[in-house]
């Protein structure tokens, strides 16, 4: 059986800009449906998945994800006509008579949240497609999907937690016998994914986006500062779930529209709001350590429930607040679980995947192994990239190493003496993190290198840490893991050694953490062949990684994408395959 699965919701925020012409910029983010994608199961086995935004240059977009579409079709040498089902990740179908409230809920669901307007996208995107072969997976079973059928496991835990899934923030599911139980669920108007979300968009940043720099910004605060307040405002209660009475101030329809009177609490109750010029001050760095903490203990005091009420020792983790990295972290060292499986597309564009999951579980054509490193997306022919060069003539110069090893040796020697590079290698990453094969590349031992490439070639927030991707093999050397201990999704963070913290000062955050990836040769061998060559040339199998765009571009997918966003900051190399790029001697 061949499954697409796509998410997205198609119009949710244009309807919010017709409906509310009025609301300030960012608050049209506060909104279901970003983060669109596609992903295609054939007999069981993922084949390609891709984000929408990748294809189209709109970051976050929630559009019907034809692109996407298109390409893992593409990419499985198949047509349209021989999927034999679509599964789309939300399915508001059961709450229709709950959007009949007001004439703006009514048309919000008839134009973008119905069955009818999916259909209608399908026909448009896809003519001839039998609206029979459409199915809805609710946005939180397709999370929970996403995590249990990769796991690898026969039993475990699964918890869902967002911002939001048509009515639900946090699910709480029995996995076992191949079937997901679900065992409690917490409402959207206690959702701490919403109040993580709506105290970013306080803190001046964008809601729904950047709640990963209220992570990297919080290890600057002091949490007892406003730690009263959000231990006031979110109540841990005895059956596992959590209480959060500040979200259900909203009772107008504008009020829940953009949380208008949660929004004042905050501004009257906890700081005034900052506006993104401003510059960040001390006690904007409290508060983001107070809320990190908070959510902390909410992951913590839900899993940790449900851990013993069920004995299981086993957890599996979807949802976009399951990418908080340091809560993850928290998690994995608490010794509530033996084991914790994130998995590493865990936001809404994971729902593809998971919705096609269902679909397919429930055909019996699941095979339950551990994810791998999702490198799922588009690769590049040489002549491709040879053409992409051509039209780039007059403002670089390449040459072609003739094999992988001449093309890691070179870029070893450059990341040694200080350079910037960006390596473009293999099928693109599916999910958020820049996993090797779209990455920009540097030296962690260089002190300054931190501040320069967020400022020179990322150009965004001075207080933004970077991650280390490391060989499996040494990564005890260098960081409070086993041996063998593997962390190949970049999604938890872990201690650097205390004496070894001066030696890699550009990815060492200030609470003496790293977001560490771990590479194997089985999980990317290309990409561990370069970390073998930079050992040989730094003493160390170590680069700083992060992911090869800018602020407010996706991740570059084709080689025109990375020769534009390579010309347009300070990289100073970048790799292509096997050509080397560079800008013409002055």
């Amino acid at each position: 059986m061949k499954v697409m699965g796509i998410g997205g919701l198609e119009k949710a925020v244009q309807f919010k800009r017709a409906a509310f012409p009025a609301l300030d910029e960012p608050e049209y983010r506060i909104a279901q449906g970003m983060d669109a994608a596609a992903a295609l199961l054939i007999d069981g086995e993922l084949v390609a998945a891709a984000e929408e935004e990748r294809f189209t240059g709109k970051k976050h977009t929630g559009d019907f994800p034809i692109h996407a579409i298109q390409y893992c079709l593409s990419e499985a040498g198949i047509s349209v006509e021989e999927i034999d089902e679509i599964a789309h990740g939300f399915n508001y179908s059961p709450y229709r008579d709950l959007y009949q409230i007001d004439d703006v809920s009514a048309a919000l669901y008839n134009q973008v949240l119905s069955r009818e307007a999916l259909l209608q996208q399908v026909h448009s995107n896809l003519p001839g497609f039998p609206e029979t072969n459409v199915f809805q997976v609710g946005h939180h079973l397709a999370h929970a999907a996403s995590a249990a059928f990769t796991s690898g496991w026969d039993e475990c835990l699964v918890v869902v937690n967002d911002a939001m899934g048509e009515v639900e923030s946090t699910s709480v599911y029995d996995f076992h016998d191949g079937e997901l139980e679900r065992i409690c669920s917490i409402g959207a108007n206690d959702s701490i994914g919403v109040l993580y979300s709506l105290v970013t968009l306080h803190l001046g940043f964008d809601f729904n986006s950047d709640e990963y720099k209220i992570m990297g910004l919080a290890p600057y605060g002091d949490p007892g500062r406003f730690r009263s307040f959000f231990e006031n405002s979110v109540e841990l209660c005895r059956d596992g779930t959590i209480r959060i009475p500040i979200l259900k101030l909203n009772r107008t329809r504008e009020e829940r529209e953009t949380y208008l009177a949660t929004r004042a609490y905050l501004d009257d109750n906890l700081i005034p709001r900052r506006l993104p010029a401003d510059p960040i001050l001390p006690i904007h760095q409290d508060v983001a350590a107070a809320l990190q903490e908070c959510l902390e203990n909410v992951v913590l005091h839900i899993c940790g429930h449900f851990a013993n009420m069920t004995g299981l020792r086993r957890i599996a983790l979807a949802g976009g607040v399951a990418l908080n990295c340091t809560a993850n972290g928290k998690l994995m060292h608490s010794g509530q679980f033996d084991e914790v499986y994130i998995q590493p597309v865990a936001g809404d564009d994971g729902v593809a995947l998971g919705a096609a999951l269902y679909r397919a579980s429930l055909a019996g054509e699941i095979h339950n192994r551990r994810m791998p490193v999702p490198l799922l997306g588009p690769r590049y022919s040489d002549s491709e990239i040879e053409a992409a060069l051509n039209r780039f003539a007059p403002h670089i110069q390449w040459l072609r190493h003739n094999s992988l090893a001449a093309t890691c040796a070179t870029a070893a020697q450059l990341i040694a003496q200080g350079r910037v590079i960006a390596w473009d290698r293999g099928r693109m990453e599916y999910g958020p993190r820049a996993l090797g094969n779209r990455s920009i590349l540097a030296d962690p031992g260089h002190p300054e290198m931190r501040d320069r490439i967020n400022a020179m070639v990322k150009k965004r927030e001075a207080f933004r840490p970077f991650a280390p991707a490391c060989s499996l093999e040494e990564a005890p050397r260098w960081f409070n893991v086993a041996p063998g201990e593997a962390y190949p999704y970049m999604i938890s963070i872990v201690d650097v050694r205390p004496e070894l913290q001066a030696l890699l000062p550009a990815i060492t955050h200030i609470n003496g953490t790293a977001r560490l990836q771990t590479v194997s040769a089985t999980d990317n061998p290309d990409f561990h062949a370069l970390l073998l060559a930079v050992g040989r040339t730094t003493g160390r199998q170590m680069v700083l990684n992060t992911s090869f765009n800018v602020k407010g571009q996706p991740i570059v997918n084709t080689p025109e994408e990375a020769i534009e966003t390579f010309l347009g900051t300070g990289i100073e190399s970048l790799f292509l395959e096997n050509f080397h790029v560079t800008r013409p001697a002055a």
